[in-house]
């Protein structure tokens, strides 16, 4: 049942059909507050005597503050399991689409129900996310072309919360690429102590369908072994042009065993499988008319000519494969002092076609190889006062990234030879660092030191030879050599209780990324092979002039917590330095990407959260960000205008908001989601306009049926009034205007779903 966008009766209509009755009325939350018990694995240990307060709706924690491991200071904000819940299916499927409650958190997407991946940008107070870091349980998840985290891997029923650090990133976390977008750490919901069976069936709009299934043994009586087994299948059309957007079928085993009173070992095993059609890029021109393009996409059928063909919708897909295992190791030696090692095995084979812009048509193949092996070695000991934690990260990875070229010959693809190596080789990644942290009286403190190695390994060039076989031939100006890049990354905090009520937090940290970007230089020069050779530039120069990227970020802040009212805001400024830009080289009279840009970047994040009734909570969670440049860029030697300009697609403005109304067995929550005007350019001369987009999920609990703990059905109403916006502007931070393309936001959907829980 694919609806369609035109004519549609969203919202209200909808939910009385459903209902028999009206709904559209003003929705509410209730709250409790509890002291905090689970900031990241180890909150256990945490100071619940401390008052802070959490979001909870009946009993169910929203969001909280969240510590690491032998931290005494609050720095990051969680995400909990109701707190994904309530975003309903499209962050079941997507990290990403789950972080859209928090403050100072841009999320794009093209889509309604999590399923475009790669599809969509995330920015954490203007940095994008894909210079962030993604963990489970510390371990990073990240892949190459592009860099950064795989957001799409995991079914979100299988994690208890997610913490995300938007400052300061604890030691702690493994960064993998870098940690300038943040760090969100997914904490697994590992088997249960009893015997369980969890199911839930999913429809919606453009055949939107998702099963999900996950079954737990329970301690096994005399070994006392608990697994947990999940799966699940989620498809979907297209809410525009041809295609799908699955299947993706995701399977998760998790092992928790206990040997003996101070030694437990769990094992985590995430196969993930997804096929799907990409969606088609609009223009800055053709957004100018929005409306008149809002339904453009890829061709349904080829036409015989080359040219439009690229833009044949089945010469625009991908499917992404991946599988990730994790062990955890622990030993409780005595009462203070702790060990665990984290094995880990990550693999990545990913083939996407795309149209490529060539005089003939052309379409192109990027392929990914990438295994991953690596181990988080840690001890903690908690003497006289002072948490001690040393740790080291050890990581070598293979990453086989490459292109393959086609020419579009009347109905079929033909071979045209390898375009270009990306990276090849075997990289090292050494990360070791040390964490104190201690109290006294109402003075909390923390400090850290980590040290990041990366060890690029070498990489010999190819060009395409002559057809028919179009075999590589060796060339040496496209070699790289192997190269080290490190830096010390310093984190600092504090917190002081001035009340019960009240306590004030500050705190500090750099954060960086790694060399990035590789493919699209090799690209650049391969097109341009003879006026570098010419000019007597290898790729090896260009090369030359990459590095890490770093950021240094403060942060102050102020919780405060009274009944039914409680507010955590944060001020933070942060300098941004060595951040890959294009340049200008006149020797060949053309522009790439070297680390030499700086920005700065300030703002306010504000978490509200304010009881009306027992039944009854708002919540408001405003940011106001500032993200400029430092001087003025250049294009084909001519200066851009961009000293102080607000940097590419980062809105000023950010407002989450909603009401949870949850009288007895009956949940309302309306929710809306406003983002402010941006640039798709550095000069911040193409304006995208701002957005509010109103979502409503409706949830009633039956209790008691087929014996079950509880049978939940819910019905999730998004863009309820649909509008029509930009959603995603693809463009890096150095954009020259009229060269970003955009993706329209989804128009209004309807989910229905039913959990059963026994």
């Amino acid at each position: 049942m694919k609806f369609s966008r035109k004519g549609v009766l969203p919202g209200c209509f909808l939910s009385a059909m459903l209902f028999h009755s009206s709904l559209c009325v003003s929705p509410a939350v209730a709250v409790e507050e509890k002291a905090p018990q689970d900031a990241h694995s180890v909150t256990e240990k945490a100071e619940t005597a401390k008052n802070i307060s959490e979001i909870v709706v009946s009993a169910d924690k929203i969001i909280t503050p969240t510590m690491q491991a032998s931290e005494t200071v609050y720095t990051g904000s969680e995400i909990t399991a109701k707190g994904i819940e309530i975003q309903g299916p499209r962050a079941a499927t997507s990290v990403s689409n789950a972080l859209n409650l928090l403050p100072g958190i841009s999320v794009e997407s093209p889509d309604s129900n999590g399923l475009a991946a790669e599809m969509s940008n995330v920015r954490v107070r203007g940095v994008r996310g894909l210079m962030g870091a993604l963990t489970v349980e510390g371990v990073p998840n990240y892949g190459g072309n592009p860099i950064g985290p795989r957001d799409y891997l995991y079914d979100l029923e299988n994690m208890q919360g997610l913490s995300v650090y938007k400052g300061a990133v604890p030691g702690d976390i493994g960064t993998g690429i870098g940690s300038r977008g943040g760090a969100i750490n997914l904490k697994p919901d590992w088997p249960h102590e009893e015997l369980g069976f969890l199911f839930k069936q999913v429809v919606g709009t453009n055949d939107y369908t998702r099963t999900f299934a996950r079954f737990d043994s329970g301690a096994i009586p005399e070994v006392t072994t608990r697994v947990s087994g999940s799966f699940s299948y989620t498809d979907a059309e297209k809410w525009r042009g041809p295609g799908d957007l699955g299947p993706r079928k995701n399977a998760n085993i998790a092992v928790d065993q206990s040997l003996g009173q101070r030694l437990n070992a769990k094992l985590w095993v995430n196969h993930n499988d997804l096929d799907q059609n990409l969606y088609r890029a609009l223009s800055y021109a053709e957004i100018q008319n929005l409306s008149a393009n809002y339904d453009k996409d890829f061709n349904p059928s080829r036409t015989g000519v080359a040219a439009q063909d690229k833009n044949y919708y089945d010469y625009n897909r991908g499917t992404y494969q991946n599988d990730d295992q994790l062990a955890i190791l622990t030993l409780r030696a005595t009462d203070t002092l702790n060990f665990s090692l984290k094995p880990y095995h990550s693999k990545e084979d990913t083939e996407i076609l795309q149209g490529v812009a060539t005089s003939g048509g052309m379409v192109q193949k990027r392929l990914r190889d990438i295994d991953r092996t690596g181990v988080i070695g840690e001890g903690s000991l908690d003497l006289s006062g002072i948490k001690t934690t040393a740790g080291y990260h050890y990581e070598s990875s293979d990453m086989e990234i490459s292109t393959e070229n086609y020419a579009i010959t009347g109905s079929n693809l033909s071979y045209r030879g390898k375009g270009v190596i990306g990276t090849t080789g075997t990289t090292y990644l050494n990360s070791p660092y040390l964490k104190l942290a201690g109290e006294h009286g109402s003075f909390d403190w923390q400090a850290g030191l980590k040290y990041f190695l990366f060890e690029d390994s070498a990489s010999d060039g190819y060009v395409t030879g002559s057809g028919p076989s179009y075999s590589p031939v060796r060339a040496t100006d496209l070699d790289r050599e192997a190269k080290d890049y490190d830096i010390w990354l310093p984190t600092l905090a504090a917190g002081y209780h001035i009340n019960e009520e009240i306590q004030a937090h500050t705190g500090y940290g750099r954060t960086f990324i790694r060399p990035y970007s590789y493919l699209p230089l090799v690209n650049l020069y391969n097109t341009n092979r003879s006026a570098f050779q010419a000019a007597g530039v290898n790729l090896q120069q260009m090369f030359d002039g990459y590095g890490i990227e770093q950021s240094d970020t403060v942060d102050l802040g102020l919780r405060y917590t009274s009944g039914r009212f409680d507010i955590d805001s944060t001020i933070y400024y942060g300098k941004h330095k060595d951040l890959l830009t294009t340049i200008y080289d006149p020797r060949v009279k053309l522009n790439y990407q070297q680390n030499i840009g700086e920005a700065t970047g300030y703002g306010l994040d504000v978490e509200i959260n304010t009881t009306l009734t027992d039944t009854v909570t708002i919540f408001v969670n405003p940011s106001w960000t500032t993200m400029t440049y430092d001087g003025d860029l250049s294009y084909a030697g001519i200066r851009m205008d961009t000293d102080g300009n607000q940097v590419v697609d980062t809105p000023e403005w950010l407002v989450k908001t909603g009401l949870i109304y949850h009288p007895g067995n009956l949940e309302v929550i309306p929710m809306v989601r406003f983002q402010g005007k941006r640039y798709s350019d550095a000069e911040n001369k193409g304006e995208v306009d701002s957005n509010a987009i109103a979502d409503l999920r409706l949830t009633y609990t039956f209790n008691g049926i087929m014996k079950s703990k509880a049978l939940k059905v819910s019905l999730d109403l998004t863009n309820l009034f649909d509008e029509e916006y930009v959603s995603v502007i693809n463009a890096s931070d150095d954009t020259r205007d009229g060269v970003a393309t955009y993706y329209q936001g989804a128009p209004f959907a309807a989910i229905l779903s039913a959990t059963l829980e026994f």
